[in-house]
This record gives structure tokens, sequence and C-alpha cells, in this order.
């Protein structure tokens, strides 16, 4: 059977059958996600997701018990994915601290900006219902903000008389209005400004 999508179920020949059902869960998350870009949420039915995938629709049933469900694991990957996108940004900019919060912010802002592109009003709403399961995401990004903070505090780059977790707290919502924005410049300017807010004086 030809899947329209790519994302067909690998077969039993994995090394483990823990591997192999990661590898089913995989195909199913990619698979859902291609006929919402594709067809709007609506078109991501359960009968669907199985034809796609090349499983049953009693297997499918075995790993999620609805499409919402699907959609809140896939959103939830995708968070995981961002998370290590800013680690890894952290780790390697630059030795000086201010570079190093200046860079996170930027890729914080730009993801939000890109989140806001690849998501439709309707995939939007749902995603916003499930908020639940993006509070661990959130606290390990303030933590690294408020981290970076308080070294580029030390160095004297950034003000010293608010609290690292307040001013990390300024940043995240500030940053959170790159959702909103249509460009990428407009977005940058909003870094720029955010970055003037933290300076000392």
């Amino acid at each position: 059977m030809d899947v329209a999508y790519g994302y067909g179920v690998p077969k039993l020949w994995s090394e483990t059958i823990e591997e192999h059902r990661r590898e089913v869960r995989a195909a199913i998350l990619d698979t859902t996600a291609a006929l919402v870009t594709h067809h709007g949420l609506r078109g991501a039915t359960m009968s669907r997701i199985a034809d796609e995938t090349g499983i049953g629709r009693a297997t499918l049933y075995k790993y999620f018990p609805d499409v919402e469900s699907i959609l809140a694991a896939w959103h939830e990957r995708q968070v995981d994915a961002h998370l290590a996108q800013l680690a890894e940004i952290r780790d390697r900019a630059a030795a000086d601290p201010a570079r190093r919060l200046a860079a996170v912010l930027e890729a914080y802002a730009q993801l939000s900006h890109g989140s806001r592109d690849n998501h439709d009003p309707e995939l939007a709403a749902l995603l916003h219902r499930q908020v639940r399961h993006l509070e661990p995401a959130l606290q390990r990004v303030h933590a690294m903000i408020c981290d970076l903070l308080a070294e580029a505090a030390r160095t004297g780059d950034v003000r010293g008389d608010v609290p690292p977790a307040e001013l990390a707290d300024y940043c995240l919502h500030a940053l959170g209005a790159a959702a909103g924005n249509h460009t990428t410049g407009a977005v940058e300017r909003l870094v720029r400004v955010t970055m003037a807010g933290l300076r000392p004086g």
C-alpha cells in the first residue's frame, strides 16, 4: 500500500518491540500533522489517520483514544524539540553573557512567531485548550532565561535591582507578543526593545 504522506508504519523487524512502538507512535503523529496541514483539522479523522499510517483502527486506538490526544502528543513533541533548540543555542552562543541571553531571547521570539504561522485558527484554539501539558516546558524556559539573566547581572550587563525571576517573567510576557507579529523584522525589533529594558540604568 502506498502511503500518501510517507509516514507509513514501520515493519516488525525493528530491533525491539519498544522501538517498534516508538516508531509507530511517531508515524501516527507525523501522519496526523500532515493531514491537518493539507486538509485542516476536520480532515484528520481516526479512520483516515489509520489508513494513511498503514495500521488498523484497532491498533490506532491502542495508542490514542481520539484525534485531540494525538494532536496534544504532537504538540508536546514540538515543544520538546523547541526546548532542545533553545538549549543548543544557549550552549553554542558566545561566551559573553549578554550575547548568550540575546541569542536565546531572539530564538524564543522567532519560535513563538513561527508557531503562529504554522497553526490554522481551529488547530490553534484546540492547542490553546491543552495548555496544561505546556506548563513543565514553560518552567524550563523560565529557568533557562533566569540563569542567563543572573549570569548577565553578575557581569553588569543586566540590571541588578530586579530579581532574575521577575526579569524572566518580563521577557517571556514581552516576547509572547511575537506570536501576533506578522514579520521577522517586527520580531527582531521586539527583541531589541526587550533587551533595552533589561539594561542597567
